[in-house]
């Protein structure tokens, strides 16, 4: 019985290599059921996403032997050749195995350091595996404990606060300055990829009013249609900045397309109510000077990259506590492993004892004529009394942690001769 984990990832190979090796649609299921061919391999789960694709075992084989196996099964599988496989590829065994699914479920090895869909995505590969049936014992008990960590991880540590993406840090520094947004008219300027996902945050955060702005009002229909709020003619903008209070500003001009004076005329209007500005433009859109104004809170890219960089410090901060959480509980599944080393024996132990003192008590009673049923219920009871405590010390030992468990096992196998008999074995 040994885990084994094969993979690549973000770090070991580029995403030329990894959308080759991706398992997705029919492919999943065509993977499982091929890698499960091997008899060696127990169970099999297969994680499949953008920045990982990786393969969980329970295996009872030697270890290389299974190694070239899963090389051969990926590139005749994917059809890519194997030599690429040789310079991105990685292995990990037993508590090394252990380990990584543990530090991959609890997002401590991923691209952003706390980042939540990993752990979804775990569970999906799993849940998968399971309803095809093709996991084993020993997989579901490791699965289910690396979901359990990630999730104390995640109750006992800050990781997964603190925002580390350009889109979720303007979102959080808009709840800095508005506690409540839900009250609050929000102006998209422009349909960049960054102003979209800010929007989708700011959705996400119950905001109330959203206006979409585009030099195609076509465009802004279709914007206005898709995050159910309403278009606003390009020409016209300005005008309705004085009702609204967060504004996004995302667009391709080579200009400021909103200046210092506009604003300050806006802020009258608004009679001094507090905006929130994010100009996510390059070059900038919305002229630096604005940020001047009595309550007109202003940022550009650089400004939210700072408060990405200092957050993932944070993090990083937050990770050292999960590391430390990670390794006891790796070390606790690893007993449990090698604990199940010992149950053969203790089951062959008490099997041989049991055996033993049966023969023993038959052959008295035969002995002693005229016995009553309680006379003999309480020599029988005597004597199981005796076994288990003559036993009890070795069976302590066997389930006691120890570096010298094999030997321990091997001693008492022989001592008691519990190989003499191969079907004491389970």
């Amino acid at each position: 019985m040994k885990i084994l984990v094969t993979g690549v990832n973000h770090k070991t190979a580029p995403i030329e290599v990894r959308e080759k090796l991706v398992f997705s649609g029919d492919k999943l299921q065509k993977g499982l059921d091929q890698l499960l061919l091997n008899p060696a391999i127990e169970g099999g789960i297969i994680l499949s996403t953008c920045n990982r694709i990786e393969i969980y075992i329970d295996i009872k084989e030697t270890e290389e032997k299974i190694k070239e196996y899963i090389k051969r099964f990926l590139s005749e599988f994917h059809s890519i050749d194997k030599n690429l496989l040789d310079t991105s590829l990685y292995f990990y065994s037993d508590a090394d195995a252990i380990r990584h699914i543990f530090r991959v479920t609890s997002s401590l090895d991923s691209m952003v350091i706390g980042e939540p869909q990993i752990l979804g995505q775990v569970k999906d590969a799993f849940e998968f595996a399971l309803s095809r049936k093709t996991t084993s014992v020993i997989l579901n008990k490791l699965m289910r404990k690396a979901i359990s960590v990630a999730k104390r991880i995640r109750r006992e540590t800050r990781i997964g606060k603190n925002a580390v993406s350009i889109s979720y840090a303007a979102v959080e520094l808009a709840k800095k300055i508005f506690i409540d947004l839900n009250k609050k008219t929000f102006m998209l300027l422009g349909a960049g990829e960054m102003a979209e996902l800010t929007l989708k945050h700011l959705i996400n955060n119950t905001v109330g009013e959203i206006l979409i702005v585009n030099r195609t009002y076509q465009r802004a229909l279709q914007m206005a249609k898709k995050f159910s709020g309403k278009a606003v003619p390009f020409e016209v903008f300005k005008e309705k900045l004085s009702d609204v209070d967060i504004v996004i500003c995302s667009t391709t001009a080579p200009r400021y397309i909103l200046q210092k004076s506009e604003m300050k005329e806006i802020m009258k209007k608004r009679k001094y109510k507090a905006v929130f500005m994010i100009d996510i433009s390059v070059p900038r859109n919305i002229d630096p000077k604005i940020n001047d104004i009595v309550n007109v809170y202003l940022y550009d890219i650089d400004d939210l990259q700072s408060v990405v960089d200092a957050n993932m410090l944070k993090r990083k901060a937050e990770a050292e506590k999960a590391e430390k959480i990670l390794q006891e509980e790796v070390e606790k599944f690893q007993n449990w492993i090698e604990s199940l080393t010992v149950v053969p024996t203790i089951v062959a132990l008490k099997n041989k004892v049991e055996e033993i003192k049966n023969t023993e008590f038959n052959r008295l009673i035969n002995k002693m004529q005229g016995l009553t049923e309680k006379e003999k219920q309480m020599i029988e009871y005597a004597m199981t009394g005796l076994v288990n405590k003559l036993i009890h010390p070795p069976l302590v030992a066997l389930r006691e942690e120890s570096k010298d468990r094999e030997f321990l096992i091997a001693t008492i196998r022989k001592l008691y001769g519990l190989d003499e008999n191969k079907n004491d074995e389970i």
